[in-house]
């Protein structure tokens, strides 16, 4: 089955950490998908880039509206994700608490699924 680990962390949490500490968290990071990818678990890994970046879009009506971020209504933002396979939920919850972010981050842990449930 497939999981998806979600690296919430706090805005501004980045700039806060400087130069040095963000290039120690990144080393450490890439060292536990390496570790990952090595046990068959790995089917992708991204870091995002901050919410200052970023828009969101919604229709409503038929009508768009975009809203460039930072967003100020939100404490966190998805600062990456790990896509993994797993056979259980308790595995994927294990992987994630190896996982350095735990650290500094909340790690949000999703099984994957169709959109909807319909009856079949």
């Amino acid at each position: 089955m497939s999981y998806m680990l979600l690296i919430m962390e706090p805005h501004g949490q980045r700039a806060e950490r400087g130069l040095a500490g963000g290039q120690e968290a990144y080393a450490r990071m890439l060292r536990f998908g390496e570790g990952l990818k090595a046990r068959g678990l790995l089917r992708a890994t991204e870091s995002l880039a901050s919410t200052e970046q970023a828009v969101r879009l919604q229709v409503r009506g038929g009508q768009s509206q975009l809203v460039d971020g930072p967003f100020a209504e939100t404490k966190e933002m998805v600062g990456g994700f790990f896509l993994l396979d797993c056979a259980t939920r308790d595995e994927a919850v294990a992987i994630a608490r190896e996982c350095p972010a735990a650290e500094w981050a909340t790690i949000e842990v999703r099984a994957l699924a169709p959109c909807f449930h319909g009856a079949v």
